[in-house]
């Protein structure tokens, strides 16, 4: 690697300090602070868990490394990076001129809580036998629904903001993970919301129900897709009131809270992704709220 094979040639502490901090301010420079090549930044930053949501002219084409990323009749697109996002990506507009321009995106990294648990039964850390086909089902009808992305009539409604889905106390955060008798568990992808059991859940923007079933991990389970990539998921419900396909306005009752599935007490967990991409619900509201996005 440049970075070793420099430290050794230049043999000083000072030298190794102002390198770090370059790297180190280049991986925290936020993209707002930069130009998006060929695309107009609506809203966002690239961060772990949040998103970019931008406008290219009319006909351009938008691509993210080796994918298509979709565009609206206004030539907004979406971004969104995941927990653990990858150092570099490559995004290229290509106007209808077939002129393409390409900015390097690199997400600034989060600092997460990780809790280490050892001396656990292993019947606690990891689900029994006769379980694991019914999780690997669930997981199926989970990844099908994610790549529906039809919101019908309510697609991009959730550019106006996400209203919270419950009001409560936030018991869990985004990112969260522990780690049991030394294996890493999956990170906490939403944010766990406190409520009373019954509590009437709203969906927090317009969309389609892509899946309602009752999981094994997260009980009574809604997902609706918001359009642009981006899917939402309710999850350890006590009753759900939509059914797959119907397509909800901001505001429609979905469900109540509950503490169905692997619970420890009534809650809401909610979260989104992009394109199979962990998101960050608080952040990502946090960040289209402070845009100017409009209508």
């Amino acid at each position: 690697m440049l970075f070793p094979s420099l430290f050794a040639a230049i043999g000083s502490r000072f030298a190794q300090f102002i390198l770090a901090m370059l790297i180190c301010l280049a991986s925290t420079l936020p993209v707002s602070a930069l130009q998006l090549n060929g695309a107009n930044l609506l809203a966002g930053e690239a961060v772990e868990g949040g998103v970019i949501i931008a406008a290219v002219p009319a006909g351009a084409q938008v691509t993210l490394d080796d994918m298509s990323v979709a565009t609206d009749a206004d030539g907004r697109f979406m971004i969104g990076f995941h927990r653990d996002s990858p150092d570099i990506m490559i995004l290229r507009v290509t106007g209808a001129d077939g002129v393409t321009q390409q900015t390097t995106l690199g997400a600034r990294q989060r600092l997460y809580d990780i809790q280490r648990i050892d001396g656990l039964k292993s019947a606690y850390v990891s689900p029994p036998d006769d379980v694991l086909a019914r999780i690997a089902a669930d997981a199926d009808d989970v990844k099908r629904a994610r790549t529906r992305h039809d919101a019908g009539g309510q697609a991009g409604d959730f550019l106006r903001g996400f209203d919270m889905p419950v009001t409560g106390r936030i018991t869990g955060i985004y990112g969260s993970q522990r780690i049991l008798n030394g294996a890493p568990r999956a990170p906490h992808y939403g944010i766990d919301i406190a409520a009373a059991k019954g509590t009437p859940v709203l969906a927090p923007a317009g969309g389609r129900i892509t899946l309602v079933k009752e999981l094994y991990f997260s009980g009574w389970t809604v997902l609706i897709t918001h359009g642009f990539g981006l899917n939402a998921a309710f999850l350890h419900m006590d009753s759900v009131s939509v059914t797959s396909g119907d397509v909800v306005r901001r505001g429609t009752q979905i469900g109540t809270v509950g503490s169905t599935g692997r619970s420890t007490g009534p809650h809401l967990d909610w979260r989104l992704d992009w394109q199979g991409r962990r998101l960050d619900a608080a952040l990502v509201r946090q960040q289209i709220a402070a845009s100017r996005i409009s209508d």
